[in-house]
């Protein structure tokens, strides 16, 4: 399992649903010299001609565990997949295993989609292959979001699968994340020290260039100095002169 792309330095972009990840991924890829890896939507939209993820909008408890475990299989073959291509010194993921388990499997079983025993088999299995085989992030990046914000985009992009997702629901998530990524509340030991950089994004960042930048200058403090990455990220930093 200590394969080259297993070994490679990564950091993710968290966030709740409509917290703006996508969008903000694309600002990384076009200032940033790292290797983005987006969630794997498509993947879960056709297993083979059937749409994942709108059974499990559509009819949550019957495939809250189905989708969650493929949920899990996939992010890690992505971006598997993705580091055996990378010439970049870094990749910086949509989402991970973690948030995954802290706050959308978490959010199921609490919420009676997944019985105790599928959730007792979801943690089981999670903490032995995440554990034993899988190299831990470098760090996140949180998009901290107004619940409310993340419903007006969601309204706003307007995907099929998610017209059942609720403003209730989005404040359940918010509030899975600032227990996991800022208070740190319930978490394995092996990530409880992997540093958090917050970066609220209530304001609109999409067609603003100068908040786009100020974002950027963050991440690049967050990467290299706390993670001494010397020059990693330096092909593109002049763009925020």
């Amino acid at each position: 399992m200590h394969t080259h792309q297993n070994r490679q330095k990564y950091f993710v972009v968290e966030g709740n649903i409509g917290a703006g990840k996508s969008t903000f991924l694309k600002v990384i890829n076009t200032f940033l010299n790292a290797q983005v890896v987006y969630e794997p939507h498509t993947k879960w939209q056709n297993v083979r001609g059937e749409n994942l993820l709108d059974r499990f909008y559509s009819d949550t408890k019957r495939w809250a565990y189905t989708f969650q475990t493929y949920a899990f299989i996939t992010r890690v073959l992505e971006r598997e997949q993705a580091a055996l291509q990378n010439d970049k010194p870094l990749q910086i993921l949509e989402r991970s295993v973690y948030s995954d388990r802290y706050c959308f499997a978490k959010n199921c079983y609490e919420l009676g989609f997944m019985t105790a025993l599928e959730w007792k088999l979801y943690q089981e299995w999670f903490g032995w292959l995440v554990e034993g085989y899988m190299v831990k992030p470098s760090g996140f990046i949180y998009l901290q979001t107004d619940p409310i914000v993340c419903y007006k985009r969601l309204l706003k992009r307007n995907r099929q699968e998610e017209t059942s997702v609720t403003l209730e629901y989005l404040q359940q998530l918010h509030n899975r994340h600032e227990n996991w990524l800022i208070q740190k509340q319930g978490i394995t030991k092996s990530i409880i020290d992997t540093p958090v950089l917050v970066i609220p994004v209530d304001k609109d960042f999409e067609n603003d260039r100068d908040v786009q930048k100020a974002h950027m200058s963050k991440i690049i403090d967050f990467l290299e100095v706390q993670h001494e990455i010397p020059g990693a990220l330096s092909a593109r930093i002049e763009m925020l002169v």
